[in-house]
C-alpha cells in the first residue's frame, strides 16, 4: 500500500531545498538523493505492504558527518529515519514524506578484530554473516545468524534485537553486542558498554539494544565472538501431527537439553522449501523438526540418542540424523530459504512474529490453522520452535480487494493470541509500524507512558523514526518531568573501549 504523496506547495518546496542543501553541505558527492527515482529504492523495507518515498535520502560515511546531520535536523525541526539493510519485517525503516532517510549502508568496516579478547569491533553496515567471516581464519563465529543474515546489517540486528535459529542456545543481540557507539539527535557522541560483560553503571546498552531507531543512530558496534564448536550434528525428525510435534520439542527442553537450534516447520512450509533448495526433507509429514547439537563430539553423541528416544516417545515417523557437514548444512538450506520459497507460491504474504511459552506449541498452532480456515487464508508456519518464536507465515494476494486487509486482521488474531497465552508481541522482529496498533493490547496506557518518558529523554523534540512502536505519541512536556542535562539522561563520560 502506498501512502499518498501530497502536492508539494511553495513553502514545502523551499523547506525541501533548504533541507537537501544543508545535507549536500555536510556529506559532498553523491551522498545525497533528491531526483525520484533514486530516492524510490527506498520507499519501503521488507514489509513491503506500506510504501512511502522519503523527502531526501542522505548516506554519510563519517560518525563526524552523523552527527553534523542530526544536530542540523535537531536545531530545524527535521524528522530522520535511520535505515540499515532494509531487511526489517516490521515497517521499522519506512519513510517519512517529510523527514530525512538517513541510510547506514556505507558504515561497511570491520574495525579491529582481537581474538584474544574475543570481540570485534565493526561498522553497523557491516552484513551479520559478514562478521563470521572475518573471524572464520582464527576458528572464531558470531552467534545470532537470522535468516536474512547474508544480507541484513549489524545496526538492524542491534535496532530490533535479532535472534536466528541458534538463539535458543547462544542468545539473541542483546547477549551478544558489549558495545557501542551512539549519536544522539543532538548530534552528541556516547559510548555506551564496554568491552567486556557486564560493564559498571546503569544498563543504558540494554536500553539502545531493541530500541528501533528511537533513540539514536549506532556508528559503531562491539561483539563478542565465540570459538567454533568441535563438532555440531543435525536431526531431522518428522512428525504425523503439528501437536505431536510441539509436544516432541517441549519434553526436549524438559528433560535439560538445551540444542543449538531447533526449528520446526509445517506442511506448507516442508513443501515449499523442498520445491526451492532440494533439502532432502520428508514430504509425508505435517510437521518437521530441525534439532542441532553442537560441542564435543562425544556430547553431541550422547544427545542425539537422548533426542531420538524423546522423539520416537512423540511419535515420530521419520529420522534421519547428518552424517556429514554437507548433510548438516543441507538441512539448514530449506529453513533458511523458508521465506523465499513460501514467496514463489504465493503472490504476497506477511510474515508474523510473536513469542509463547513452549508449552502452548501445540494449542497455539492448532488455533492458527482454525483461523486459517475461518479467514480463507492459507498460513505457513515456520519458526524457531526452541524458545516459542512463532513466525506464521499468512498467504495472500494484495491484488485481490479487501486480501490483505483480511491478512492484516488474520495476523492481529495471532499475536493477540500469543498475548493471551503468556507471550508477546514480538520475539525479534520488532513492532515498527506493523505492531504498533496492537500494544494495548500488552500494556496498559501507564506501561506506554513510562515507556515514551524513555524516548522523550533521548529525544525531547520526537524527531528519530516518528510513527514508530508508539499507538500516540504525546509531546514530552506532557509526560512529566524525566528530563535532565537538556532533555537526557546524565551519561557517564567513557572511554573508548
Amino acid at each position: 500500500m502506498s501512502l499518498a504523496m501530497p502536492v508539494p506547495d511553495q513553502s514545502t518546496i523551499e523547506r525541501r531545498a533548504q533541507i537537501v542543501a544543508a545535507l549536500r553541505a555536510i556529506v559532498p558527492g553523491e551522498g545525497v538523493i533528491s531526483d525520484l527515482e533514486g530516492r524510490r529504492p527506498y520507499e519501503s523495507d521488507a514489509f513491503s505492504a506500506y510504501r512511502q518515498i522519503p523527502l531526501v535520502v542522505v548516506l554519510p560515511e563519517t560518525t563526524a558527518q552523523v552527527s553534523q546531520i542530526l544536530k542540523w535536523c535537531h536545531e530545524h525541526g527535521v524528522k530522520v529515519v535511520p535505515r540499515g539493510s532494509g531487511t526489517s519485517l516490521s515497517g521499522g525503516a519506512l519513510p517519512l514524506a517529510d523527514g530525512v532517510l538517513l541510510g547506514m549502508s556505507k558504515f561497511n568496516r570491520v574495525l579491529e578484530i582481537n581474538i584474544d579478547d574475543r570481540i570485534a569491533v565493526v561498522q553497523p553496515g557491516v552484513t551479520n554473516l559478514g562478521i563470521s567471516n572475518a573471524v572464520e581464519h582464527a576458528g572464531f563465529f558470531y552467534a545470532p545468524d537470522p535468516s536474512s543474515q547474508i544480507a541484513c546489517s549489524i545496526g538492524g540486528n542491534v535496532a530490533e534485537n535479532s535472534g536466528g535459529v541458534h538463539c535458543l542456545k547462544y542468545g539473541m543481540t542483546a547477549h551478544n553486542v558489549l558495545g557501542v557507539e551512539l549519536v544522539l539527535m543532538d548530534g552528541e557522541i556516547i559510548r555506551l558498554g564496554s568491552d567486556y560483560l557486564d560493564g559498571p553503571g546503569s544498563d543504558l546498552l540494554g536500553v539502545v539494544i531493541g530500541s528501533e531507531g528511537l533513540l539514536g543512530v549506532v556508528t559503531e558496534v562491539t561483539v563478542r565472538i565465540l570459538p567454533k564448536p568441535q563438532a555440531a550434528r543435525a536431526l531431522l525428525i518428522g512428525f504425523a501431527t503439528v501437536e505431536s510435534a510441539g509436544a516432541c520439542v517441549a519434553d526436549v527442553i524438559g528433560a535439560g537439553i538445551i540444542p543449538a537450534g531447533m526449528e520446526m516447520m509445517d506442511r506448507p512450509a516442508i513443501h515449499a522449501a523442498e520445491a526451492f533448495v532440494n533439502a532432502g526433507y520428508p514430504m509425508n509429514v505435517e510437521a518437521l523438526l530441525i534439532v542441532e547439537l553442537d560441542g564435543i563430539a562425544v556430547e553431541c553423541d550422547h544427545l542425539t540418542d537422548e533426542i531420538i528416544v524423546i522423539a520416537r516417545k512423540n511419535g515420530a515417523v521419520t529420522l534421519k540424523a547428518s552424517s556429514s557437514e554437507q548433510e548438516r548444512l543441507a538441512f539448514w538450506s530449506g529453513r533458511k530459504a523458508a521465506f523465499p520459497a513460501v514467496g514463489r507460491i504465493a503472490a504476497d504474504y506477511l510474515c508474523m512474529d510473536g513469542t509463547i511459552p513452549r508449552r502452548h506449541l501445540p494449542a497455539v498452532l492448532t488455533r492458527i490453522r482454525q483461523m486459517s480456515e475461518a479467514y480463507g487464508l492459507r498460513v505457513a508456519n515456520v519458526f524457531h520452535a526452541g524458545d516459542g518464536n512463532l513466525h506464521p507465515l499468512i498467504l495472500y494476494d494484495a491484488d485481490v480487494p479487501g486480501e490483505l486487509d483480511k491478512a492484516e486482521a488474520f495476523g492481529a488474531d495471532i499475536l493477540k493470541l500469543c498475548v493471551e497465552m503468556g507471550g508477546v508481541l514480538t520475539g525479534e522482529h520488532g513492532v515498527g509500524i506493523e505492531k504498533r496498533d496492537l500494544m494495548p493490547v500488552m500494556f496498559t496506557a501507564d506501561d506506554l507512558a513510562h515507556q515514551q518518558r524513555i524516548k522523550c529523554a533521548f529525544d525531547p523534540n520526537l524527531l528519530l523514526n516518528p510513527g514508530k512502536v508508539f499507538p500516540t505519541l504525546h509531546r514530552c512536556a506532557e509526560m512529566g518531568r524525566m528530563h535532565v542535562h537538556r532533555g537526557r539522561l546524565p551519561f557517564p563520560e567513557l572511554p573508548r573501549f
